[in-house]
């Protein structure tokens, strides 16, 4: 095994670590605010102040990110979202927390993500070989899944044990943990952009931007991903658990085990890409998953009616999703230049994640506004929904999973047969 992948896998290691002590601070967060107020608006609002700021700081982030040491970015970026952690323990020991810190919280966490983000992408192309890539990709899905099924059982375990502060103080190990791996075993080749020192973090933004225009191909996939995350948003990561709350009489373990069994499928289609041998034609790989994915995810989810039939369709929207962000990755470290990476992976993610809180926001707001009252009324095509979702409360939330699964693969198939985005492999 090349040397520079063994330490990547230590760097990837420690931090799957410290992303589980965040992960399970982000729960215990949502569990204290939701204690507090009962709100579900609130925790809307947590996700929306986190996203906000990257996807802003994203557009500037790449020039930075080209300009000087990754692993300094990366460094710096993971001491601030240890101090935010030090600033809400102290707050709650003296009795002084409250929620609209976690806002601004995550409005810094968020704001430092954004350049973490393009800081982490460009490190793994410079220590990871290129027949690696996929695997990295692989990696990285199977370690994201097992956290955001971990996660939540370690944290409501912690905080019925020890509060809000034994889970920041975890947190903040598992931080120390990741950063003197970084500090100490991981050596990062610096090239940093020739003059990009006499240039504006605006003009970075444009060379961005420059570069997608003149390929088409590439700027297509961007758009592609950024609906994947808007579909996402409005049903899976919005309405998921209001829809099965509602369609099973408030079970909570039935919640529990249809998002424990999504975290499941996530981890095994993790492991096939890690692991396994796959495509060569990576567009191939990504639209034809997300097909699988609408078509087997959300259509099954919203005409299921109970466990089993929910829990299948968790494991097939979440399975190909692993597939789809090794297909995407190994194309862009393919077709983009190692000298503007930074900058173009900047641009990627303020364009791809800019429809997640459109979603998190247009989601809820169909939920209760449009879908939900309309399955209550007579109106000219309740019949025909009750005929495939059923009625009752939650039956609303149903009807919006299949309009995404409908609209999603057919999205995803139209853009399969796009010529610019072809001709990439």
């Amino acid at each position: 095994m090349d040397s520079n992948f063994k330490k990547y896998i230590i760097f990837w290691l420690s931090q799957s670590v410290s992303q589980l002590g965040s992960s399970m601070t982000s729960f215990a967060l949502i569990l204290w605010a939701y204690t507090i107020n009962g709100s579900a608006l609130t925790v809307s609002l947590m996700s929306f102040c986190n996203y906000v700021p990257f996807i802003i700081i994203s557009l500037f982030a790449g020039t930075f990110v080209d300009r000087y040491s990754k692993k300094k970015i990366m460094l710096l970026s993971d001491s601030v979202a240890a101090v935010c952690s030090i600033a809400v323990l102290l707050l709650i020991v003296f009795g002084l927390f409250r929620i609209w810190h976690i806002y601004l919280v995550n409005c810094i966490i968020g704001f430092m993500n954004a350049f973490q983000s393009p800081a982490s992408s460009v490190v793994v192309r410079k220590i990871v070989p290129k027949e690696k890539l996929a695997s990295v990709s692989g990696m990285n899905s199977f370690s994201g899944n097992l956290i955001s099924v971990l996660s939540p059982m370690l944290a409501a375990f912690l905080f019925s044990v020890g509060g809000l502060k034994i889970i920041l103080i975890v947190d903040l190990m598992s931080f120390i943990f990741a950063f003197c791996v970084l500090l100490f075993i991981m050596y990062i080749p610096e090239d940093f952009a020739i003059n990009s020192k006499k240039k504006s973090a605006f003009f970075g933004c444009k060379e961005g931007f420059i570069f997608l225009k003149k390929n088409k191909g590439i700027f297509i996939i961007i758009l592609t991903m950024a609906l994947i995350n808007f579909f996402s948003r409005l049903t899976y990561e919005n309405i998921l658990s209001p829809m099965i709350l509602s369609r099973s009489g408030n079970n909570s373990v039935v919640l529990g085990i249809v998002n424990a069994v999504m975290g499941i499928g996530g981890i095994f289609g993790g492991i096939i890409v890690s692991f396994g041998k796959l495509s060569k034609d990576n567009i191939k790989m990504i639209y034809i998953s997300a097909i699988l994915s609408f078509l087997f995810g959300d259509l099954l989810m919203g005409v299921g009616r109970n466990t089993l039939l929910w829990s299948i369709a968790g494991l097939a929207a979440s399975f190909p999703i692993p597939f789809i962000n090794a297909g995407q990755n190994v194309i862009l470290y393919k077709n983009v230049p190692e000298e503007i990476q930074g900058r173009v992976f900047a641009v990627r993610n303020a364009i791809q994640y800019s429809t997640i809180p459109v979603g998190i926001v247009l989601g809820g707001f169909l939920a209760d506004y449009v879908f939900e009252p309309y399955m209550m009324s007579n109106g000219f095509f309740v019949q025909i929904f009750n005929f495939f979702v059923g009625s009752g409360s939650g039956s609303g939330m149903a009807v919006m999973f299949l309009c995404t699964g409908i609209c999603g693969s057919l999205f995803s198939y139209f853009v399969y047969k796009n010529k610019e985005i072809r001709k990439l492999r």
